[in-house]
């Protein structure tokens, strides 16, 4: 997922996708550690999307703090 789809996102949606990609990855890595996946480098990719969402919820977190 790219960082502009990311911004147009609602909260919800971010969390609902943080959620779901953070499971991706448990399972992605659970799955490579019994036996070696076909592509690795989806792990990376994965854990770089789950990165972006918890940027863009601690961007948007910070910047309504300081509207107040």
């Amino acid at each position: 997922m790219k960082q502009v789809d990311i911004k147009n996102l609602s909260g919800d949606d971010l969390q609902e996708n943080l959620a779901e990609q953070s499971e991706l990855l448990a399972k992605l890595k659970m799955n490579h550690a019994v036996s070696p996946l076909e592509n690795p480098k989806q792990i990376s990719a994965v854990r770089k999307t789950v990165a972006r969402l918890k940027t863009e919820i601690r961007k948007r977190e910070l910047s309504s703090t300081q509207d107040k």
